[in-house]
């Protein structure tokens, strides 16, 4: 199971670094993604996302009736803490699994946006080319030629304030990609130590056994 997230966590990221830099596989991905989005392709997504709920629900869940059996207990399992620690993990897993899902989402949806605003900007380029070499044309069709372009141009002004906008947010997630990548890491030192506590518990556990076979 924690393979699994890892592998999914890492490759997500590998993701999110392609779609924020711009690489030849930045296309390829772009492509992919479009594919994804079509057909049974959301359908699958929903689905495996509400099972990811589903299971980090569980996690929780089961954190939280440890935690009630160790506060009637009054005293800490080795056992329960092992498991606790285990459910923890896969817990913080499988929540930065979701986040980085919704950032590739998120980057996928502004890269879209900010494709259809170049394709309407250079449409505007080019009307305004062929207004300039049809000047000697009828009054007519200039003056459409000329309305058209000043409602173009109006929309190029609206649409440019939220291009830098998003260009901002893409700034903002690049910033948030590189803090996860730190968490990412500090997950894995973390992971090392309890498996490290985990090897020692389960000795402590064994000479337990031991020691209570021998009395």
């Amino acid at each position: 199971m924690l393979q699994l997230l890892y592998t999914a966590i890492f490759t997500e990221m590998l993701v999110v670094l392609t779609l924020v830099f711009k690489t030849p596989l930045r296309k390829l991905v772009i492509v992919t993604l479009d594919r994804v989005k079509r057909g049974r392709g959301p359908i699958v997504v929903s689905t495996v996302g509400a099972t990811l709920v589903v299971v980090l629900s569980s996690s929780l869940y089961s954190m939280a009736k440890i935690q009630q059996r160790t506060i009637e207990a009054g005293v800490v399992n080795p056992t329960d803490q092992v498991l606790m620690s285990k459910h923890m993990l896969e817990a913080s897993l499988m929540g930065f699994l979701l986040f980085l899902s919704l950032m590739i989402d998120r980057l996928h949806h502004y890269i879209r946006e900010l494709r259809l605003l170049r394709k309407t900007m250079e449409a505007v380029k080019k009307q305004s080319r062929s207004f300039e070499d049809g000047k000697n044309g009828n009054t007519e069709e200039h003056k459409a030629l000329t309305e058209e372009i000043a409602t173009l141009k109006s929309k190029v002004k609206k649409l440019e304030p939220e291009c830098e906008e998003k260009g901002n947010k893409a700034k903002t997630l690049e910033t948030e990609v590189d803090a996860l990548k730190k968490q990412s890491e500090q997950l894995l030192m973390e992971y090392d130590r309890l498996l490290e506590d985990n090897q020692s518990l389960r000795s402590q556990l064994q000479a337990i056994e031991q020691s209570s076979l021998a009395s």
